[in-house]
């Protein structure tokens, strides 16, 4: 009797066995399956050692779940795609999605690889409740702006879970697999757990003891009021759908901010599906004209948590040693960046992809460009954050400043927003009311 012939699941941001769409569709083809993932130097080359690191560890984690039958190979993925899938027979390449505008150019070049072997593509899901380009105003135009989306987006709804895990398949013993590199070093920075197990403990912990008071506490970044999810979600170790599922039917306060914050995750990554080059240019090209400062010293200041605004530096500190910044202060920290010390947002768009463990190309590189003011929101061109009085208001004991900043430990309270003379902290390097009018008059001489 001739046994079925196998298909190939090429995993890619969708590392996981529970809620995996193209995993079931792969299973109706064939109950024989092969688990491909292809180390690509094209995505891992440009970054950073905490989101590799995390990488290497979901990857770990998955060859664990499979029986160590994860198939991992090195090179380009057109040529190291099709030598698996021929090497084990299959009829059929099954993925999710990938939305972004290397994956899009990548995927295409293996499609057209595969025919000539006779060999089939088969997409199924993405990484989002609803594939970015899906959503569009009757006109078929692309939404512009947040909140017409989020009403679109949950009009359209989402499906169900898919019903999947380990046993749904019988895993192909790999013909060949690579030993993991060895992950770059941290630096004593301490990662989340990796792996598919430890984000859904994480999410149940946080439906337990955050999510109640999670519209409350999100904007404090003295308090654990977040989900802590997004690198997961970077990596696929859980899908959005799993998560909106369980917050279905609850409209409290809690999982309408929450179902919010999803939703702009999908927008980013829907504005980055039709306007590719955003990844690189400004949304708005009158922003093309901007004028922005050349200054080395500075950025480096920025960088390192030397600026003497105790809120910016505790947030550029957090990202040097955990590789996660809490989001209100990542709004702050791009705020002075662009307005402040008139740098390109593309320079701290950089930064954070380097250092970033939740690096994700689209909500990053368009959050920026929303503080910005030259992405897809036309008001946060004249919002300029004072970064004390955002320090006094989401921070408002000083506990935040003062876990990351330790010249800062002995000022008490919400002085420590205004420290004077202490010893080894910086000075303000910039007057912030004399930065915000140089902003808004270029910002005023552009938009003009």
């Amino acid at each position: 009797m001739t046994r079925e012939a196998p298909v190939v699941l090429w995993f890619r941001r969708d590392l996981r066995l529970g809620d995996h769409a193209a995993l079931l569709e792969a299973s109706k083809h064939s109950k024989h399956v092969l688990a491909l993932y292809v180390l690509d130097d094209a995505l891992l080359k440009p970054s950073g050692a905490p989101r590799v690191a995390f990488l290497h560890g979901c990857l770990k984690a998955l060859d664990d779940q499979l029986g160590g039958r994860l198939m991992l190979v090195k090179g380009d993925p057109v040529k190291e795609v099709v030598k698996a899938a021929r090497e084990v027979g299959a009829a059929t390449v099954h993925v999710s999605a990938d939305t972004g505008p290397y994956g899009r150019r990548r995927d295409d070049e293996v499609e057209k690889a595969l025919a000539e072997h006779d060999i089939a593509w088969a997409e199924t899901g993405s990484s989002y409740a609803i594939t970015p380009g899906r959503i569009t105003k009757p006109d078929g135009d692309p939404y512009r702006v947040f909140t017409p989306f989020y009403r679109a987006w949950v009009r359209h709804g989402w499906p169900r879970p898919a019903d999947t895990g380990k046993s749904i398949v019988d895993w192909v013993e790999p013909p060949r697999s690579v030993e993991l590199p060895k992950s770059p070093s941290l630096k004593g920075m301490e990662l989340p757990e990796p792996g598919e197990k430890a984000a859904l403990e994480r999410w149940h912990e946080f439906l337990d003891d955050g999510l109640e008071t999670y519209d409350e506490d999100r904007d404090r970044p003295d308090r654990p009021g977040t989900t802590r999810l997004s690198p997961y979600l970077r990596w696929g170790c859980v899908h959005p759908r799993t998560l909106l599922a369980d917050l279905a039917g609850n409209e409290g306060s809690g999982a309408k901010a929450l179902r919010g914050e999803f939703a702009w995750r999908e927008f980013h990554a829907d504005v980055l599906w039709h306007r590719p080059e955003t990844a690189r240019k400004n949304y708005d090209s009158r922003f093309d004209a901007m004028e922005h400062e050349s200054d080395d010293e500075a950025f480096r200041r920025w960088c390192e948590g030397r600026t003497g605004f105790p809120i910016v530096d505790a947030g550029m500190r957090q990202l040097l040693a955990e590789g996660w910044m809490h989001n209100r202060v990542r709004m702050i920290v791009a705020s002075f960046l662009v307005k402040d010390l008139h740098l390109p947002w593309w320079l701290g768009a950089r930064h954070f992809m380097k250092h970033l463990v939740d690096g994700d190309l689209a909500s990053n590189q368009l959050n920026w460009q929303w503080v910005a003011g030259s992405g897809t929101d036309a008001a946060p061109y004249f919002r300029v954050f004072n970064p004390t009085t955002q320090g006094e208001k989401f921070d408002p004991a000083g506990d935040y400043v003062r876990r990351y900043v330790p010249e800062l430990r002995s000022v008490p309270g919400k002085a420590v927003h205004k420290p004077e003379n202490v010893k080894d902290y910086p000075a303000p390097m910039v007057d912030h009311a004399h930065e915000r009018q140089v902003a808004l008059e270029r910002y005023g001489a552009i938009k003009g």
